[in-house]
């Protein structure tokens, strides 16, 4: 009876693990998809990949997980730069990648 409620509750840990982590990467596409579209370059890959992973504190101050993504895009189709983003849960770090194009800066 106890061993079946431990595998329960890892069971849960393990799906909600799971389920944050697809969370975290639906918004890390999002967020690298939008700064393609604004830096009018093109997404590449259609993806972002989990470069790593670890316990940090958020802006405030609660533990969470750190997520780092790495997205891929293209300035003319014959080129490849590599984007960079980072969130604390589902939240906006930094983002080193596409800069917009000068006359939208203005």
């Amino acid at each position: 009876m106890l061993s079946t409620l431990i595998f329960l509750l890892l069971a849960i840990a393990l799906l909600a693990f799971w389920f944050a982590g697809r969370a975290a990467a639906e918004t890390a596409t999002w967020l690298g998809q939008q700064a393609c579209a604004r830096a009018r370059v093109q997404w590449l890959d259609h993806s972002v990949h989990l470069m790593g992973m670890r316990l940090s504190r958020g802006p405030a101050g609660w533990l969470g997980l750190e997520r780092q993504y790495r997205f891929e895009y293209s300035t003319g189709g014959e080129d490849r730069h590599a984007g960079r983003i980072v969130l604390h849960g589902r939240r906006l770090l930094s983002l080193i990648g596409p800069m917009p194009a000068e006359d939208t800066l203005h």
